[in-house]
């Protein structure tokens, strides 16, 4: 058992007890001096913009949402292989294996469930899973419910893996020292508390080195990077054949729920007939099938219009100006440009309420991550960029942030002069 100190502690279950109700609530903002109504202030940058390109609420998404609500009902009440599979699930399926580029997909109704349930049927005794070490909970669970022996390499260093990697086949399973039935490599495109983009490219050379299989986990990155939002592959140009199994979520840039899992029609037949979340859990709701399948074709441009393309634009744009913003104020900003996902370093368990309740007294909602999602002493602030945020409420987020840091103390590095950076922005325009 890990001795903590009973100050650290108590700080810690404290900064927990403030933080929790104001991380996740929306903020309602009334002009006293005009007696107009409340309003909802837009600029809310943590859980809730996770919905990156806002297809939920869509000229075209929603009144096609809607029509199946109507047709459908809210639910099939059933699991996919009694009645709840309807021509809209293998519309789904069809969709999302031509979005992804592999030949088939399978979708569930939950994303945690799509790595949770999946790994087990996937892998057994006498396997090898090698995972990431920042992977998220719902990888950790299902590799240890697998009964796979698990290694793991230090986050995101394609060489540390390959040591693990020769050293596991040479050593082989324990006891026997016999060869290993299969190995596979677990990693995501962009790493949920980190910010940070995957070393595909430096991955898979690895993995076809020492023929191990390829899992990647894209929740937070499809819909989001990539040319026409088709993820880490497209962005870095690695081509989704070399990928063995590729995974990701609805929730983020669709607007939706659930989960898929994309690979070749072998992979996706073998998981339709042993996979539990297949055969017991309740399917994915019509309607939210139907917001899936209508987000795709907007970021596809088949709705006749060229908006997705607008807002994978837009969102790359926020997020790069965002992230320059906030690192030129002194803020130790984690992650690659491009991700929509940017952790502000806290620290100290005790900025943690002090941050979320100073942003929110000024109408800036945040979503603070501490202990256990991180480790103890690294707790930060993590700001979800979409593509609906406006430059206005942008601006207006920085200034708040800044007037923030400075009273809490959280800008760890010098700021960048101002003097500096208008010069800087002369010379662009020069």
């Amino acid at each position: 058992m890990i001795a903590i100190p009973y100050l650290t502690a108590l700080t810690t279950y404290f900064s927990y007890a403030c933080s929790s109700p104001l991380a996740n609530s929306e903020i309602s903002s009334a002009n006293s001096s005009t007696g107009s109504p409340p309003t909802i202030f837009r600029t809310v940058l943590g859980d809730q913009y996770q919905v990156h390109l806002m297809l939920a609420a869509d000229e075209y998404c929603t009144p096609r949402v809607v029509e199946t609500l109507k047709k459908y009902s809210p639910s099939t009440c059933s699991s996919r292989v009694d009645g709840g599979t309807t021509a809209l699930h293998n519309e789904l399926e069809e969709c999302v294996a031509r979005f992804v580029r592999k030949p088939a997909a399978i979708v569930f109704g939950m994303g945690y469930v799509t790595n949770s349930a999946i790994l087990p049927v996937l892998m057994g005794r006498g396997g090898l899973i090698i995972s990431d070490s920042l992977n998220h909970n719902s990888i950790v669970n299902g590799a240890r419910g697998s009964g796979a022996t698990i290694r793991v390499f230090q986050h995101n260093i394609p060489s540390h893996l390959e040591e693990v990697l020769r050293e596991q086949i040479a050593e082989g399973q324990p006891r026997t020292h016999r060869p290993w039935k299969k190995i596979i490599v677990i990693v995501e495109g962009i790493y949920s508390m980190e910010g940070e983009l995957c070393k595909l490219p430096e991955i898979i050379a690895v993995c076809k080195k020492y023929k191990a299989y390829t899992y990647l986990d894209e929740a937070h990155s499809i819909g989001a990077v990539g040319k026409t939002g088709r993820g880490v592959c497209e962005l870095l140009g690695v081509d989704t054949a070399d990928i063995d199994i590729m995974m990701g979520t609805f929730t983020k840039s669709f607007g939706s729920c659930g989960g898929y899992i994309a690979g070749s029609k072998e992979l996706i037949k073998y998981l339709k007939y042993t996979c539990p979340a297949h055969l017991y859990a309740t399917s994915i709701s019509p309607p939210a099938a139907q917001q899936i399948i209508s987000s795709i074709k907007v970021i596809l441009g088949e709705d006749g219009s060229n908006r997705g393309a607008q807002k994978l634009a837009q969102i790359r744009e926020n997020s790069n100006f965002f992230r320059s913003e906030l690192q030129k104020m002194g803020f130790e900003v984690l992650g690659d440009n491009d991700s929509p996902v940017m952790p502000i370093m806290l620290y100290n368990p005790a900025k943690i309420p002090a941050f979320s309740r100073e942003c929110l007294k000024q109408n800036v909602a945040v979503v603070t991550v501490a202990f256990p999602a991180t480790p103890l002493l690294l707790a930060r602030a993590r700001i979800c960029i979409s593509a609906s945020h406006s430059r206005e409420d942008l601006i207006k987020a920085l200034q708040v942030i800044s007037r923030v840091g400075d009273l809490v103390g959280i800008k760890y590095f010098p700021a960048e002069p101002l003097k500096q950076a208008q010069e800087g922005k002369r010379l662009k325009f020069e």
